[in-house]
């Protein structure tokens, strides 16, 4: 199971900050060394649309709404042994997680940090190798400046769920469509998206590549020209379905 932290509301004194610090002390005991190289090991499929073909170490992404896509960025990074948090994110489903080949037991989740989400992710920063967030307030861009300087000094990598200054590239869904469903029956097998990129760093033009997100096996890979039916890709529409992203 993945470690479950809560945080209390605000009260006087120093007791948030304690509980911070416990939270730093608890998770450096449980992990390993942090990685020695600059890039995470990344999913292959997701090599065409990062800079330098992979997560790189002390960077921050965007992903613009979709919570499939951030578990198809920390994929990589957890299977290569990397200890993984997710803040801010309440619907961020454990489930779903493993299914995709996140290991839970390197897995940190802070579901609600409220106001103190800036506090929490800057802890994580200093003992994880890779940090998703949400943030539920807007970020002061002295705030960026310094988180940046921490991920690059501790070697972390920030996934953030919405904008970010400082991020190296941008990535989004573009088109979707479900695979599995006949005429009024069947089941849901697969999901093949396109997803568009733009890095501020290695490449400027946007870059996209067309993948399984998942496949009916539930693996994440590229999915070749001609692979899927004829036509252009168009979004479909599955009213039973609840699908984060």
């Amino acid at each position: 199971m993945p470690l479950a932290v809560s945080v209390p509301e605000p009260a006087p004194g120093p007791g948030p900050l304690s509980q911070v610090a416990a939270l730093q002390q608890r998770i450096s005991s449980m992990q390993a060394t942090k990685l020695e190289t600059r890039t995470l090991p990344t999913l292959p499929a997701l090599a065409d649309i990062l800079p330098g073909g992979a997560l790189r170490q002390g960077a921050a992404y965007s992903v613009e709404s979709s919570t499939t896509l951030v578990m198809a960025l920390l994929a990589g990074p957890s299977q290569g042994g990397a200890w993984c948090g997710v803040v801010g994110i309440p619907d961020f489903g454990a489930e779903a997680a493993t299914r995709f080949g996140i290991d839970l037991e390197r897995l940190v989740l802070v579901p609600a940090p409220g106001d103190q989400w800036l506090t929490v992710t800057a802890a994580l920063v200093d003992v994880l190798s890779v940090v998703v967030i949400r943030p539920s307030l807007r970020t002061r861009d002295a705030d960026v400046a310094r988180l940046g300087a921490r991920l690059r000094q501790r070697g972390c990598t920030l996934i953030v769920m919405g904008g970010w200054p400082q991020s190296d590239a941008v990535l989004r869904l573009e088109s979707s469509r479900w695979s599995g469903l006949g005429r009024g029956h069947g089941y849901l097998t697969g999901r093949e998206v396109t997803v568009a990129s733009v890095g501020n760093r290695g490449f400027d033009r946007p870059q996209s590549t067309r993948l399984w997100l998942p496949d009916s096996k539930q693996q994440f890979r590229a999915a070749p020209a001609g692979q899927s039916g004829a036509g252009p890709m168009r979004p479909t529409a599955v009213p039973a379905l609840r699908e984060a992203g």
